[in-house]
């Protein structure tokens, strides 16, 4: 099982096969508009610039789980994302990344790379789950780090 075994909903409902992104290194991110660590939209996005022509995709996963920050319409989620922080990288609908509804690629980045603790549950917004050419999650990042430090292991992957 990798990541390529998921589907997701575009932010225009559009349903897509995560296999579209196969034999590229992802960063897989749940995000809100609303939330202290919104910023880093800003890095996840010059990330996204930076290596994107090296066979790099950020992918963002919108959910209103963790105090109702992410509150907004897919419309309302993609307007806010643009126009505040010119992103371009693929967004998706608005989903749960934890509890018994949480969508299954959430379920399964969670359990391939456990978080503090061995913890498998999603803690907030902006958590990362970095992916490798051949689909498998490799690590997972805190909310709190934000997209520069992790550009370091990004480049990593692509150089192999």
């Amino acid at each position: 099982m990798s990541i390529y075994d998921f589907e997701a909903n575009t932010l225009r409902g559009e349903e897509e096969s995560l296999s579209k992104y196969k034999g590229k290194v992802l960063l897989v991110v749940n995000t809100a508009s609303k939330c202290g660590f919104t910023p880093q939209y800003k890095g996840l996005q010059e990330v996204y610039e930076k290596f994107k022509d090296r066979g790099f995709e950020v992918l963002g996963f919108p959910s209103n789980q963790f105090a109702d920050q992410e509150p907004g319409s897919s419309d309302e989620i993609s307007e806010f994302c643009e126009i505040n922080y010119g992103v371009t990288f693929p967004m998706y609908e608005k989903i749960d990344v934890k509890g018994n509804e949480a969508h299954p690629l959430f379920e399964y980045l969670s359990k391939e790379a456990p978080g503090i603790l061995g913890s498998k549950s999603v803690k907030w917004n902006f958590t990362k789950f970095l992916v490798d050419q051949e689909g498998h999650v490799l690590k997972r990042f805190a909310p709190k780090t934000t997209p520069d430090q992790i550009e370091a292991d990004i480049a990593k992957l692509l150089n192999k």
